[in-house]
Protein backbone atom coordinates (compact mmCIF):
# COMPACT_ATOMS: atom_id res chain seq x y z
CA UNK A 1 0.00 0.00 0.00
CA UNK A 2 1.52 3.34 -0.90
CA UNK A 3 0.88 6.38 1.53
CA UNK A 4 1.84 9.72 0.53
CA UNK A 5 1.82 12.32 3.57
CA UNK A 6 1.20 15.98 2.98
CA UNK A 7 3.18 18.46 4.42
CA UNK A 8 2.17 21.96 5.00
CA UNK A 9 4.91 24.38 4.13
CA UNK A 10 6.27 26.08 7.35
CA UNK A 11 5.62 29.42 5.43
CA UNK A 12 2.01 29.13 5.20
CA UNK A 13 0.00 32.27 5.60
CA UNK A 14 -3.34 29.69 6.54
CA UNK A 15 -1.66 27.66 9.08
CA UNK A 16 1.06 29.83 10.31
CA UNK A 17 2.80 29.48 13.86
CA UNK A 18 0.27 26.11 14.24
CA UNK A 19 2.41 24.12 11.14
CA UNK A 20 4.55 23.40 13.77
CA UNK A 21 1.95 21.31 15.84
CA UNK A 22 2.09 18.27 13.10
CA UNK A 23 5.67 17.98 14.10
CA UNK A 24 5.48 18.64 17.87
CA UNK A 25 2.82 16.43 18.26
CA UNK A 26 3.80 13.50 15.96
CA UNK A 27 1.26 14.04 13.13
CA UNK A 28 0.82 14.53 9.11
CA UNK A 29 -1.81 17.47 8.52
CA UNK A 30 -3.09 14.46 5.74
CA UNK A 31 -2.12 11.44 4.42
CA UNK A 32 -3.34 10.00 0.51
CA UNK A 33 -4.34 6.52 0.39
CA UNK A 34 -5.66 4.59 -2.10
CA UNK A 35 -7.90 7.65 -3.61
CA UNK A 36 -8.41 8.99 -0.76
CA UNK A 37 -7.43 11.82 1.52
CA UNK A 38 -7.36 11.65 4.94
CA UNK A 39 -6.99 15.03 6.97
CA UNK A 40 -6.27 15.18 10.37
CA UNK A 41 -8.72 17.09 12.63
CA UNK A 42 -7.94 21.32 12.31
CA UNK A 43 -8.58 23.85 14.57
CA UNK A 44 -9.71 27.15 14.56
CA UNK A 45 -6.99 28.76 15.64
CA UNK A 46 -5.32 31.96 13.64
CA UNK A 47 -1.77 32.27 12.33
CA UNK A 48 -0.41 33.99 14.92
CA UNK A 49 -1.95 31.10 17.41
CA UNK A 50 -4.30 33.16 18.64
CA UNK A 51 -7.38 31.34 19.66
CA UNK A 52 -10.91 33.81 18.52
CA UNK A 53 -13.59 33.73 21.17
CA UNK A 54 -16.20 33.64 17.90
CA UNK A 55 -17.74 30.10 16.98
CA UNK A 56 -18.15 31.28 13.43
CA UNK A 57 -15.00 32.72 13.22
CA UNK A 58 -12.89 29.55 14.44
CA UNK A 59 -15.12 27.34 11.99
CA UNK A 60 -14.31 29.62 9.47
CA UNK A 61 -10.73 29.25 9.91
CA UNK A 62 -10.81 25.43 10.68
CA UNK A 63 -12.55 25.17 7.07
CA UNK A 64 -9.79 27.57 5.52
CA UNK A 65 -7.44 25.29 6.99
CA UNK A 66 -9.09 21.75 5.20
CA UNK A 67 -9.47 23.85 2.23
CA UNK A 68 -5.29 24.73 2.57
CA UNK A 69 -4.45 21.37 2.48
CA UNK A 70 -6.95 20.16 -0.44
CA UNK A 71 -5.37 22.83 -2.44
CA UNK A 72 -1.85 21.64 -1.72
CA UNK A 73 -3.38 18.27 -3.37
CA UNK A 74 -4.77 19.68 -6.04
CA UNK A 75 -8.30 19.01 -4.80
CA UNK A 76 -11.17 21.96 -3.84
CA UNK A 77 -14.14 21.65 -0.73
CA UNK A 78 -16.05 19.95 -3.21
CA UNK A 79 -14.07 16.53 -3.02
CA UNK A 80 -14.86 16.21 0.65
CA UNK A 81 -16.83 13.24 1.05
CA UNK A 82 -17.07 12.70 5.21
CA UNK A 83 -16.65 14.69 7.58
CA UNK A 84 -16.61 14.90 11.36
CA UNK A 85 -16.49 17.69 13.81
CA UNK A 86 -16.57 18.21 17.47
CA UNK A 87 -18.12 20.49 19.13
CA UNK A 88 -17.64 21.97 22.97
CA UNK A 89 -20.93 23.64 23.92
CA UNK A 90 -22.67 22.06 20.60
CA UNK A 91 -26.11 23.48 21.56
CA UNK A 92 -25.07 26.79 22.46
CA UNK A 93 -22.80 27.59 19.59
CA UNK A 94 -24.49 25.20 16.65
CA UNK A 95 -26.10 28.12 15.37
CA UNK A 96 -22.47 30.16 14.41
CA UNK A 97 -21.26 27.10 13.27
CA UNK A 98 -23.86 26.58 10.94
CA UNK A 99 -23.59 30.40 9.46
CA UNK A 100 -19.73 29.58 9.04
CA UNK A 101 -20.12 26.53 7.16
CA UNK A 102 -23.11 27.57 4.90
CA UNK A 103 -20.58 30.00 3.67
CA UNK A 104 -18.12 28.05 2.51
CA UNK A 105 -19.49 24.49 2.33
CA UNK A 106 -21.37 24.39 -1.06
CA UNK A 107 -23.16 21.37 -2.78
CA UNK A 108 -22.92 18.73 -3.22
CA UNK A 109 -22.64 18.54 0.22
CA UNK A 110 -20.23 15.44 2.19
CA UNK A 111 -22.01 12.88 5.28
CA UNK A 112 -21.44 15.16 7.88
CA UNK A 113 -21.34 14.22 11.75
CA UNK A 114 -21.54 16.44 14.19
CA UNK A 115 -19.97 15.64 17.94
CA UNK A 116 -20.57 17.29 20.97
CA UNK A 117 -17.18 16.95 23.72
CA UNK A 118 -16.05 18.20 27.40
CA UNK A 119 -13.06 19.98 25.68
CA UNK A 120 -10.67 20.18 22.82
CA UNK A 121 -7.13 20.16 23.09
CA UNK A 122 -6.54 24.13 24.23
CA UNK A 123 -9.09 25.69 26.45
CA UNK A 124 -10.68 28.13 24.09
CA UNK A 125 -10.98 26.06 21.50
CA UNK A 126 -14.92 25.44 20.20
CA UNK A 127 -14.74 23.23 17.26
CA UNK A 128 -12.35 21.10 15.50
CA UNK A 129 -13.12 19.40 11.92
CA UNK A 130 -11.70 16.31 10.64
CA UNK A 131 -12.32 15.02 6.96
CA UNK A 132 -12.19 12.56 3.98
CA UNK A 133 -11.64 13.65 0.64
CA UNK A 134 -11.51 11.25 -2.53
CA UNK A 135 -9.50 12.14 -5.58
CA UNK A 136 -10.63 11.75 -9.00
CA UNK A 137 -10.99 8.81 -10.53
CA UNK A 138 -7.61 7.27 -11.51
CA UNK A 139 -5.54 9.13 -9.01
Amino acid sequence: MTIHTVEVPEDSDIFGKSVSAFASFGYSAAVRSRGHLFIAGTVGRRPDSAIPDDIEEQTEIAIRKLQEILRLEGLDLSALVDVTSYHVDIHQHLSGFTKAKSRLIKPPYPSWSLIGVSALASPGLLVEIRATAAYPDGI
